[in-house]
């Protein structure tokens, strides 16, 4: 049997208590009686010397940063103070795991410790939307993305704040193993199994009318999610709400941080992905049933959203399936 995927969590004082529980939550649970993969989660740190957190909590080490040689990916947390500087041999092993070409996510503030270490020099980076400013002024070397969930730069992650690090965490599942993995821990989790990384890092605040306004548009996107292999418009699904198009496409945005027509393509994307994974239906019934219409559409817009083509999504999710390990889905 292949080896659990490894997973590091790099550990030292002034780390965020509720990343370190993310991580642990997403790659530290084992589900594997529910179809989940196996994950090898280990807190590394410079010495095994018990780590402080904000809320009276510790946090035991139970590896040193050599562990991060035999590490498939290394997860930064954020911190609880941004200006917080990490011990020089994290730092040092950051940089050398990336040279061996090593994963690397950062979440929230975590963007600070990467940026420390240099690795996000000449790089596109988010961090928390209160913290970008301080991350453009302290690193000007550093694209820092103004506005997103998460982003990529030469296999390096990072992701705005608390909530979103759950999406980034997600999402490196569903790299690595498939939509269906991702969706076996976020339906664990209580939480969305699907937000692309280019949404609005927060929404409008709610008002009266807008949680009105939310429950018709709750109940229009389950009505999609049910209908996805049939065709959906922005404006027969705004007829559905009871509002005009651009009234409908107005509180959509503000409710989800993303428009109809880019939410409505995730979730045919990510149908289609559960099908490649889970059948063996030809790419045309693929299409039909994800609601792309034509192979040359879904094709298009996997290339858009995931780098990567249908078959190359199947072939290689069949191929990590078949030696029990990961399936490495380029994006």
């Amino acid at each position: 049997m292949e080896p659990p995927y490894k997973v590091a969590l790099v550990t030292f004082p002034g780390i965020r208590a509720f990343d370190v529980c993310v991580i642990t939550e997403v790659w530290g649970t084992d589900r594997t009686d529910r179809g989940a993969p196996a994950f090898d989660l280990r807190r590394a740190a410079p010495d095994r010397t018990r780590v402080p957190l904000r809320g009276g909590l510790t946090l035991q080490p139970d590896r040193t940063l050599a562990w991060l040689d035999r590490a498939d990916l290394i997860v930064v947390p954020g911190l609880d103070d941004h200006l917080t500087p990490a011990p020089a041999p994290v730092l040092a092993a950051l940089r050398r795991a990336h040279t061996r070409g090593t994963t690397l996510a950062a979440l929230c503030g975590g963007a600070f410790t990467l940026a420390q270490a240099g690795l996000l020099d000449g790089r596109r980076a988010i961090t928390h939307w209160n913290l970008i400013d301080r991350l453009r002024a302290d690193h000007p070397r550093v694209t820092v993305v103004p506005d997103a969930l998460f982003i990529e730069d030469s296999n390096i992650w990072t992701a705005a704040g608390t909530a979103a690090g759950i999406d980034l965490c997600l999402h490196l599942v569903r790299r690595t193993h498939g939509a269906e993995a991702a969706a076996t821990i976020a339906r664990s989790m209580v939480t969305a199994p699907f937000r692309t990384g280019n949404q609005a890092q927060f929404i409008e605040h709610p008002t009266p009318r807008a949680d009105r306004d939310a429950d018709a548009l709750a109940a229009v996107r389950e009505h999609a999610l049910r209908h996805l292999h049939e065709p959906l418009t922005v404006a027969g699904l705004a007829a559905r709400a009871g509002m005009s198009p651009r009234g409908f496409a107005r509180h959509f945005t503000a409710a989800t941080g993303t428009t109809p027509l880019n939410w409505l393509l995730d979730q045919r994307v990510a149908a289609a992905q559960r099908l490649l994974e889970r059948t063996d239906l030809p790419m045309p019934e693929v299409a039909r049933r994800a609601g792309f219409g034509s192979e040359v559409t879904m094709r298009q817009h996997f290339a858009a959203r995931l780098a990567t083509s249908p078959r190359a999504y199947r072939a290689a999710f069949n191929a990590g399936s078949a030696t029990g390990g990961s399936s490495p889905i380029a994006r």
